[in-house]
């Protein structure tokens, strides 16, 4: 039996095709068309009325009208200019007007908004610069509901020992709760994407481990340049020794801590590691207390990462 789309839907998006306006590819603009969709993640997101929602990618606004209804201001970053025209253009003359605020440009570009919440169909090929934008953002939000590729859903949550885990996986669960909620078809979109879609939902950590997250970053890039090579060959690397023998030099310079005689950073490193424990480990199997733990033990030496 054909599905049956809703009225409103198709006189929305014909008069888009009667515009002229055609979907970019470029901007990753497939539109969620099934209001059902949009309502569960609406709902998942758990909106207050005193809310400030911040949405990415708004497109022709389906998402946006549904969350003015709910919270007492939208802001939508969108990069398109005539999705833009197209986003003022349904709210223009209805209460809904004063109650939305549309930022044009790159949202990576510019500095993100107060929010308390952020509900997005987030266009694909910005999600890993987006995810880590978000997670560092400053004042905390309450919690994100967001979609992207399953498989990038999947790479957030994803646990030491799964294929998929990575850096970005690590760093996603140091700083936050993340669980996928729901999958969604490629055929709940116009133009269907080629892969299949999920919606996450992300709350940050109050207050954040205290660490300092260059350093952090700086020794995951690392760990995870190569996941299944031991930690012991990874650091053997020539490139990795000469940045962290220069790191060294800097900062015993700034701290004056005089260098030993005939140093040698491999011999260093590779003493770390034994007196860790971590030289036969794979940043595969490592999870995020044994990265907090072998960061320690580097510190402990005189040896950063940032």
């Amino acid at each position: 039996m054909p599905k049956v789309k809703s009225a409103k839907s198709s006189r929305q998006h014909n008069e888009i095709q009667k515009q002229g306006i055609q979907f970019n590819k470029t901007f990753g603009q497939h539109i969620l068309k099934n209001p059902l969709v949009v309502t569960s993640m609406i709902e998942k997101a758990a909106l207050r009325p005193s809310d400030v929602a911040l949405e990415i990618g708004p497109g022709t606004g389906n998402m946006t009208v549904k969350l003015l209804e709910k919270v007492k201001k939208v802001v939508a970053c969108e990069v398109d200019p005539r999705m833009v025209a197209e986003l003022q253009k349904r709210v223009q003359s209805t209460p809904f007007q004063a109650k939305l605020t549309v930022l044009q440009g790159d949202v990576l570009e510019r500095e993100l908004p107060f929010f308390d919440v952020c509900v997005a169909n987030m266009p694909y090929q910005i999600s890993s610069p987006f995810v880590f934008k978000l997670l560092l953002h400053r004042p905390f939000f309450r919690c994100a509901v967001l979609m992207f590729q399953r498989e990038f859903a999947q790479r957030l949550v994803a646990k030491p020992g799964d294929k998929l885990y990575c850096r970005l996986s690590v760093n996603t669960q140091l700083l936050a709760r993340v669980d996928i909620i729901m999958k969604v078809g490629k055929n709940n979109f116009r133009p269907p994407p080629k892969v299949e879609s999920s919606v996450i939902r992300l709350e940050p950590i109050n207050p954040p481990p205290d660490i300092n997250y260059k350093e952090w970053d700086g020794l995951l890039r690392i760990c995870f340049l190569r996941k299944n090579k031991t930690l012991s060959a990874l650091f053997n690397f020539s490139s990795i020794c000469d940045m962290l023998k220069h790191n060294y030099e800097v900062h015993c310079s700034v701290n004056n801590v005089p260098i030993e005689k005939d140093f040698n950073m491999k011999e260093k490193i590779d003493l770390v590691l034994k007196e860790s424990g971590y030289e036969g480990k794979r940043a595969r199997s490592m999870d995020i207390d044994d990265f907090l733990l072998l960061l320690c033990a580097f510190n402990k030496h005189n040896i950063h990462f940032s």
